[in-house]
């Protein structure tokens, strides 16, 4: 949002961290990054099944307008640098949702061309285990990024002690 202040708390600034953060959850748009297998189970969310326009996730084909970004698949060393430059394209606040085995940690592909886990080249904010994902599991990340941002100050910016963990599905 780029309004960064320490106001204090107080019941206006908070209802209007919630209205903003309401509207930034609920009108999200994802640019995505497909790569291999889980690039199909990433498109069978967006099919009429599971259909994540209902959720308000709008597919973008550009990173300038995106609020996240889902990278489902392996990760080969010659693509890194068009990930990160795809990521620094996008504006802040921006999410990353890491799709599949090969996407977390290199899958079964522990080779000398495969980054071994997304987050060693952008910060990756929710993961996805399975190979492939089910649809759900996709579906219960988004929610889980939606609660994320619902839970975000905009105006009284970030307390001094609040740490951005990291979640995985499945551990709620």
């Amino acid at each position: 949002m780029g309004i960064v202040q320490n106001l204090p708390d107080n019941i206006v600034t908070q209802g209007i961290d919630t209205v903003l953060n309401a509207a930034r959850a609920n009108s999200l748009w994802m640019v995505t990054f497909g790569l291999a297998c889980c690039a199909m189970e990433q498109m069978q969310v967006g099919a009429s099944t599971f259909d994540f326009d209902r959720m308000g996730i709008t597919p973008r084909a550009t990173p300038r307008q995106a609020d996240f970004m889902i990278v489902a698949g392996r990760l080969t060393k010659k693509m890194a640098p068009v990930l990160r430059k795809v990521y620094d394209q996008m504006p802040d606040p921006k999410y990353v949702i890491s799709m599949g085995s090969c996407a977390s940690c290199g899958g079964i592909f522990e080779t000398y061309s495969i980054v071994q886990g997304v987050d060693n080249v952008v910060p990756v904010d929710i993961y996805v285990p399975g190979c492939p994902p089910r649809p759900e599991a996709v579906i219960d990340a988004i929610v889980a990024l939606q609660k994320k941002i619902m839970e975000q100050r905009v105006l009284r910016g970030l307390p001094e002690k609040q740490v951005q963990g990291l979640m995985f599905i499945g551990d709620r």
